[in-house]
């Protein structure tokens, strides 16, 4: 699906499996027979386009609130208030959570946010204090939307586009990488950070690396999230 409609789907949850929807064309529906064959489609009535915004909740990590433009944030709150743009992300997920979750917990200094969509995990670490704070991502999109969600949010960060599996990586105390096992499991033996960070994928799955001793682990709604630290 991500290949398929890399803007954005849904997901549903259903007491006998998961409903993956699309809101897309005639040629995207052809997408989906072709590599589903098995596909249910039917017409919308006027105002989905702006239906994606009802999947974005805030969420709350102690007194950090982290939420979309459209939301009220309690007034004792310390706002983290995040457009999603076209990248993934206002901390609703659960892997954003627990991502936004471990790094309160851990000590402050540098921070590197490797994949960092809208912003949303480096803006909270620069909130909680972290600082300076790098953000990247190979997708420009992501760039523009975390440089736009910092100035909004009167966050100080760097944000550039670097391929964070070939090309040199900045250097910090604390790495998080919300991204995938599959890019995690690359990425971490190109980190020499001190404490990392990583979610992005389901609790079944368990990246390791040499060098790396994985300290703690919390998980939700069967998404998964770990504390590397670094040995010797």
């Amino acid at each position: 699906m991500l290949e398929l409609f890399p803007e954005g789907f849904e997901e549903l949850d259903h007491p006998d499996g998961l409903e993956l929807v699309a809101y897309t064309d005639d040629a995207g529906e052809e997408r989906l027979w072709a590599a589903f064959s098995e596909v249910t489609a039917e017409e919308l009535a006027g105002g989905w386009e702006e239906r994606w915004r009802e999947f974005h909740r805030p969420v709350q990590i102690g007194q950090l609130w982290v939420g979309p433009p459209w939301e009220q944030p309690p007034a004792d709150a310390d706002a983290v208030v995040v457009d999603p743009g076209r990248a993934f992300g206002t901390g609703g997920h659960p892997t954003t959570r627990l991502c936004l979750q471990l790094i309160a917990e851990s000590g402050r200094g540098s921070l590197l946010d490797v994949g960092c969509g809208s912003g949303v995990l480096a803006i909270g670490a620069a909130r909680l204090g972290y600082e300076p704070v790098t953000a990247i991502d190979h997708d420009p999109a992501a760039v523009e939307a975390t440089l736009r969600n910092a100035a909004v949010n009167g966050v100080t960060l760097e944000c550039r586009r670097v391929d964070a599996l070939r090309e040199p990586l900045p250097q910090a105390e604390v790495v998080v990488a919300n991204i995938s096992a599959e890019a995690v499991g690359r990425l971490l033996p190109r980190l020499d950070a001190a404490t990392v960070v990583t979610s992005g994928y389901l609790e079944g799955d368990v990246p390791e690396s040499d060098g790396l001793r994985r300290e703690r682990r919390l998980t939700q709604s069967g998404w998964a999230a770990d504390v590397f630290r670094r040995e010797g």
